[in-house]
């Protein structure tokens, strides 16, 4: 089955754009449904996308919006990722620093942590 010339399988893509590490995981974020082709849900890694669409996913803990400008014809360098999308995630979304829940636990408070788990077992 030949796909439409200027189209391309939309977890290539994002693996090819090094959204994700592996086109495994750009493939189980799809099928979770997590992805929006254009506003609308889509469940298939195999649904093809080409220059134009917007695609909206989550990304660690941030929500990506972006533009396909180019489709790329392989996983190349990161300057030639970026070349083949538009980032139209708002700025303060993409400057916004993590923020942790407190301080990062002692040795002390982890072997509390620990002794305290043992009572509940």
């Amino acid at each position: 089955m030949a796909e439409a010339p200027g189209k391309i399988r939309v977890d290539k893509w994002l693996w090819y754009a090094r959204f994700f590490k592996t086109r495994s995981l750009a493939t189980k974020l799809v099928s979770g449904g997590h992805l929006r082709l254009n506003g609308e849900r889509i469940e298939k890694p195999a649904h093809s996308v080409a220059p134009g669409d917007v695609l909206t996913f989550p990304q660690g803990r941030q929500v990506r919006v972006v533009r396909i400008v180019a489709i790329g014809e392989r996983r190349g360098p990161a300057p030639e990722a970026q070349a083949l999308y538009e980032d139209l995630t708002p700025p303060e979304e993409r400057d916004k620093p993590v923020e942790r829940a407190g301080e990062r636990p002692t040795k002390k408070d982890r072997r509390a942590l620990d002794a305290f788990r043992q009572l509940d077992e």
